[in-house]
């Protein structure tokens, strides 16, 4: 698909539909690597909040591989870090699939257009934070969780939570704040976007690795 007579990438990113198939494959490799690494050893859990660099890297994931190649790495980077750590628990797609958009989202945004200056950098990035905690964080992922833990029934910590803030019944919304405050993953995200900030400004004018932000 054209557009504005340059042409408008959804699947890959130029430098994955310029390499051979060999590179092809070995970066989708090298990136889901990363994505398993990013939920097994740079996940950190205490108490009952999670902290992990998995949004760094699925944004990495699809500015280097492009949309759909970025959520099909992030998709099975998780799938197979849930084999790996599951902590017990069930595999939970929702998860996967919010840690994919992250990649797609990130993917379309920065393999489309100039990312020449800096300026334009910073906006991109502006425009994923907020795309992404939205759709994958807020509309994805929180939402799964919601609705898996009201089919279970909530937890005493929940109900309490939500009783000593909302003083009623355990609705979406009052769940979000549990999840994105109490739980601590508002800090998370926050976290994540802050060094996205720092990092891909540099890393688009670094070489070699600016070869992805061409």
């Amino acid at each position: 698909m054209e557009k504005t007579g340059r042409k408008f990438r959804i699947l890959f990113s130029k430098f994955i539909e310029e390499s051979s198939a060999s590179i092809k494959i070995a970066y989708f490799a090298i990136m889901t690597a990363l994505s398993v690494i990013g939920n097994t050893v740079l996940e950190v859990r205490m108490f009952d909040v999670q902290f992990s660099l998995t949004i760094v890297i699925s944004v990495l994931c699809g500015i280097v591989l492009g949309g759909v190649g970025g959520f099909a790495a992030c998709v099975l980077g998780d799938f197979i870090g849930w084999l790996i750590n599951s902590f017990g628990q069930l595999y939970m797609p929702w998860v996967s699939l919010s840690t994919g958009m992250i990649a797609f989202i990130s993917g379309v945004v920065f393999n489309n257009g100039d990312n020449s200056k800096l300026s334009v950098v910073y906006l991109k990035t502006a425009i994923v934070c907020v795309a992404t905690f939205l759709i994958c964080t807020v509309a994805i992922n929180s939402t799964g969780f919601y609705f898996y833990n009201k089919n279970l029934g909530f937890s005493t910590a929940v109900m309490n939570y939500v009783d000593d803030k909302f003083g009623g019944r355990t609705s979406y919304f009052a769940y979000l704040a549990y999840r994105l405050i109490f739980k601590g993953q508002i800090w998370n995200s926050v976290a994540n976007y802050a060094l996205l900030f720092v990092f891909l400004p540099i890393l688009s004018k670094v070489k070699p690795l600016n070869r992805f932000f061409l």
